[in-house]
């Protein structure tokens, strides 16, 4: 069930999952566009949001297929060069959707998938969040996910901070303790 408050939960949740039906559905006809009736067969192959296909499944109506987006060809293109892969154009929310979505499909290898992923493109992007020019920001973004964007956007403004304080911020000044000589220890001698 989506964060009721949270926008980027609900719009997730609205990505298309193609699930199987199980059991004969009646009276939601219209979830099938090619049902010439107001059902839907066992056996028919439909696109139906997550939040849906979510709920069909814990009652057993339906099964899910694994999306595309966590297909062999994507897994390919990723461990081929992980940070030139536009995961945006196949699923603007493609970790939360794993995450969502792996307890639910017989495919158990997506939360590797995940984690590999990830931490491929995670040094790239700092890399570029903090020595790169703003002005590679318009090229790059577009390829990121809606989370890797948001790290983006918080890498760019910490070091942006750190900048700004580093120039213009208050300066650190030794403490007066470290000035003094300590007194050497009873019983040492030098």
């Amino acid at each position: 069930m989506a964060n009721y408050y949270n926008v980027d939960d609900i719009l997730m949740e609205e990505e298309p999952i193609l699930s199987i039906f199980q059991v004969k559905a009646s009276g939601v006809g219209l979830l099938d566009p090619g049902s010439e009736s107001n059902c839907v067969e066992t056996g028919a192959k439909v696109d139906v949001p997550f939040w849906l296909a979510h709920e069909l499944h814990l009652r057993q109506a339906v099964s899910l297929v694994v999306p595309p987006c966590f297909s062999q060809r994507t897994r390919k293109e990723v461990q081929a060069d992980a940070a030139c892969v536009d995961l945006r154009s196949r699923c603007p929310f493609f970790y939360e959707l794993g995450c969502k979505i792996f307890p639910l499909v017989n495919d158990k290898s997506i939360g590797q998938f995940l984690l590999y992923t990830f931490t491929s493109r995670y040094k790239e992007m700092l890399s570029k969040a903090h020595s790169g020019p703003v002005s590679t920001s318009p090229r790059y973004v577009p390829r990121l996910t809606h989370e890797e964007t948001q790290l983006f956007r918080a890498a760019q403004s910490s070091i942006a901070a750190f900048r700004k304080w580093r120039v213009g911020g208050s300066r650190m000044e030794k403490a007066s303790i470290l000035g003094r000589k300590r007194k050497p220890a009873a019983g040492h001698v030098k």
